[in-house]
């Protein structure tokens, strides 16, 4: 079976003991690897599952946890305990755990032999109270987890595991990321500051910037040949208006786009690099602002962030790397605009460009227009609408003593045509309704820079903040005003006080 995440690795730890003898254990590591297959065999996970020998002492424990936490392969490991393991055999090992933990709480079959079940089924089926006897160990030990219950041959326990993988390639995927800053952040803005060395402790993420001069420098060096193919795929993929096609009045200004694409991976691509970001106040010789070329990129992966924003340039990756092999898409995204018609309220998302066209499955048309900021040629950009469907809105915020992401599930709708609007958009409304939703986002403090995220969804981003030990609001069908209100402050009380003196 193809998985997206095919060259990772889930490993499968079982826990039991020697008390009930080998026949018992000979019984749980086949019951054990019935399960693992079972995880493996789903397509609800995006990972290989990896079984590994049954634990039955604390030395062999802790090795498994220190090879785990030292093999680059593996995202996260899942833990059972299928007889009763004494948990203080697991203190060492989850304290040396470096990856992403899930609990899974289950038993080999859904069902019981009522008329057959004797002590000897009793000592091989212990889970119900033996992961009890785990689980108080982790709570003790303050140990970061997520915990799945029930059996494995239900889909809303493959899903829920699947989604906890997606979390964990999440995680893995900002620890093992490098940004490429071009430029500063646009001046006197706020929210798009950020500590780095704290995002590169929390999130693994290495935020370093290169002068524009050095991007200039790429673009100046990009042969015509290069530049013709992508020019190719241009018109063959896309839209593209008459004035920019071989032959027309600004073919040059298409060729030039396609300059900075080739340009831009390439240097990123030297570098190791899988997000970046750009700035209309800092371009230096460029002749344009990056707008299909940031746009293509994002659609092969890159993480992006418009005006220096690195925190939602990690985001955009983020969810681009826990959304594959799912339908729908991720995208840098703005809140614009709204409509206000009472009872029928709708926000308005878009930004200058740079908006992903991995968010609609429509033929997206290439244009060209003035930007009216920045002071450059007119940039090349693709302009379409994104499919409806649901998604989810994140932020994240630097707060001084963490960071905090804000997400917001949302209803992406249909629309009334935009013929003068010559950049991507999106128009969604926000659950619970407009007025709370905008109400719990201000009192939040979320950024007005955002991933929007139409593959992965929101538990998948809870899992990722839930690894990361990252504040996590979310506003969705159940919120409240009051009720978001008293959450906001009992975070600040909870992780001002979890961080200690």
């Amino acid at each position: 079976m193809n998985k997206p995440y095919q060259d990772r690795e889930i490993w499968f730890l079982t826990g039991s003991q020697h008390l009930y003898g080998e026949e018992t254990l000979r019984q749980v590591a086949e019951q054990s690897q019935q399960v693992a297959r079972a995880l493996d065999a789903s397509d609800d996970v995006p990972a290989p599952v990896v079984w590994k020998p049954v634990l039955t002492d604390a030395d062999a424990i802790r090795r498994a946890m220190i090879d785990a936490s030292a093999d680059d392969k593996v995202l996260g490991v899942i833990t059972w305990m299928h007889t009763f393991s004494p948990a203080k055999m697991w203190i060492a090992g989850l304290d040396a755990l470096r990856k992403p933990l899930l609990h899974l709480h289950t038993q080999a079959a859904a069902d019981l032999p009522w008329d057959s079940i004797d002590m000897d089924f009793m000592n091989l089926n212990q889970a119900a109270h033996g992961d009890r006897e785990y689980a108080y160990i982790q709570t003790r030990l303050g140990v970061s987890r997520t915990t799945v219950v029930g059996h494995v041959s239900n889909p809303a326990v493959t899903r829920r595991v699947g989604t906890w993988v997606r979390g964990a390639a999440g995680w893995a995927a900002t620890h093992e990321l490098r940004l490429a800053r071009f430029g500063d952040n646009m001046r006197n803005v706020a929210v798009t500051e950020g500590d780095k060395t704290e995002a590169e402790l929390r999130f693994g993420v290495s935020v370093n910037t290169w002068g524009v001069n050095d991007l200039v420098a790429a673009v100046d060096a990009v042969e015509e040949a290069a530049i013709d193919g992508v020019v190719a795929e241009y018109e063959d993929l896309y839209d593209v208006v008459p004035e920019l096609r071989r032959g027309g009045d600004r073919h040059d200004a298409l060729r030039y786009a396609a300059r900075q694409e080739v340009a831009l991976e390439g240097f990123l691509t030297e570098l190791g690099a899988k997000a970046f970001t750009t700035n209309f106040e800092d371009l230096g010789a460029l002749r344009q602002l990056p707008g299909i070329a940031v746009q293509r990129l994002m659609s092969k992966g890159y993480g992006f962030g418009a005006e220096g924003d690195w925190k939602t340039a990690v985001l955009v990756r983020a969810a681009k790397v826990m959304g594959a092999g799912l339908p729908g898409g991720a995208s840098l995204m703005e809140d614009y605009t709204y409509d206000l018609t009472p009872g029928d309220e709708r926000i308005l998302g878009a930004h200058m460009l740079e908006i992903c066209p991995s968010l609609t499955t429509s033929t997206p048309r290439v244009e060209i227009h003035p930007l009216g900021i920045g002071g450059k040629e007119d940039p090349v950009r693709m302009v379409f609408d994104t499919d409806p469907g649901v998604g989810v809105v994140v932020s994240l915020a630097d707060m001084r003593d963490r960071f905090r992401m804000t997400a917001n599930v949302v209803d992406l709708v249909e629309h009334p045509p935009l013929p003068n609007l010559p950049v991507a958009r999106a128009v969604w409304k926000p659950r619970p309704d407009f007025t709370t939703s905008a109400e719990a986002w201000l009192t939040a403090g979320g950024a007005h820079h955002t991933v929007l995220s139409t593959a992965a969804g929101v538990e998948a981003f809870e899992v990722f903040a839930q690894i990361a030990r990252t504040e996590l609001l979310v506003i969705d069908e159940t919120t409240t005003r009051r009720g978001f209100a008293d959450q906001v402050r009992w975070n600040q009380v909870y992780y001002r006080l979890a961080q200690g003196l």
